[in-house]
């Protein structure tokens, strides 16, 4: 079924565009609330991607799949964004500090899934917190991992180490 809307999308069907990103939505924005942990700027990276996803749709090959494709693009999205506020990063910190609890309040109503370890997450940078999402949460192997980041695949199995041996000293501390 992808195959046929992603034919249909790139020969100019919007309407088959559209069905195939909806298809897909929750996953999507799953991924990147996980990645960002502020709902305003993943409702922006969601709009962003779709926007990107859909006047690139040409350059989609279909050597990886759809959906990482989708994933790549809203992670590079995410990276310029940090670059871009990389100034205001202790403006960024507080504002992730205070709405943490109101975050978690607001996933947990909604039916998203969020427990002590997303607690832990939340709580690495960037450049930790995404490898460790894509290789864990997503299953995302190292060297496509890598190429989504533009970065080294032992710079990516570096950051997932060294995210969970954080993550399992900060469930240590909690004792859990």
């Amino acid at each position: 079924m992808n195959d046929k809307l992603i034919d249909r999308a790139k020969s100019g069907d919007e309407e088959a565009f559209v069905e195939l990103f909806q298809t897909h939505y929750s996953f999507f924005y799953k991924y990147i609330i996980k990645m960002t942990f502020d709902p305003v700027v993943a409702e922006d990276i969601m709009q962003e991607t779709m926007l990107k996803s859909y006047l690139n749709i040409q350059k989609y090959d279909g050597s990886s799949n759809w959906t990482s494709w989708i994933i790549t693009i809203a992670t590079r999205i995410y990276i310029d964004y940090l670059r871009k506020k990389k100034r205001e990063r202790w403006l960024l910190k507080k504002t992730k500090e205070n709405y943490s609890d109101l975050l978690r309040w607001q996933l947990l109503h909604s039916g998203y899934e969020y427990d002590d370890i997303m607690d832990i997450i939340h709580k690495l940078d960037a450049n930790h917190r995404i490898p460790l999402l894509l290789k864990h949460y997503y299953g995302f192997r190292y060297d496509e991992i890598a190429e989504m980041l533009g970065i080294k695949e032992g710079t990516v199995k570096s950051r997932v180490h060294k995210s969970i041996l954080i993550v399992r000293k900060g469930l240590q501390v909690s004792g859990k």
